[in-house]
């Protein structure tokens, strides 16, 4: 999975937002804002990673329990797909 190329995380007044590009800004409707560990996803997802690459570079940025990483991982990556800002590999 990787973040779709249209997208972009901008840091605005010390708050991490995705924004749209191109023809998406016109069809993309609302704000996602995330905070520092989800701006370290941003990062991760710019290459194709697995949930396990990313949970593995959370735990060794954070000081974190494996299980806790790997819900707000989910959670992020839902809001993402939801959003249509992911990139997901067919299987």
């Amino acid at each position: 999975m990787k973040i779709q190329k249209e997208f972009v995380l901008r840091e605005i007044a010390g708050d991490y937002v995705i924004i749209p590009t191109g023809k998406t800004a016109l069809t993309f409707n609302g704000l996602i804002t995330v905070n520092e560990v989800g701006s370290e996803l941003w990062k991760m997802l710019q290459s194709d990673v697995t949930f396990e690459d990313l949970t593995k570079g959370i735990l060794e940025i954070y000081d974190v329990d494996e299980e806790t990483a790997k819900e707000d991982i989910r959670e992020f990556l839902d809001t993402l797909e939801k959003g249509g800002v992911l990139e997901k590999e067919e299987v």
